[in-house]
């Protein structure tokens, strides 16, 4: 999936397409969060604070995945 870059301390990139939310933390990691709805990902691109957004909107809503 193709990721865009976003400024974030913890947060390196994110990408959406068919409501998987695929997010890159500069640890390397990557997950994918399933039945995302497109206005999460457009608020998760936009908010300041990714990875508080990340947290309380995202992980603890959404079924998720490692994918690497």
């Amino acid at each position: 999936m193709e990721r865009t870059a976003v400024r974030s301390s913890n947060v390196r990139s994110v990408g959406y397409a068919g409501g998987i939310l695929e997010v890159e933390f500069h640890s390397g990691s990557v997950y994918q969060y399933r039945s995302v709805p497109e206005h999460v990902y457009t608020e998760l691109i936009t908010t300041p604070s990714k990875g508080t957004y990340l947290d309380r909107m995202v992980k603890r809503v959404y079924g998720y995945s490692r994918v690497s």
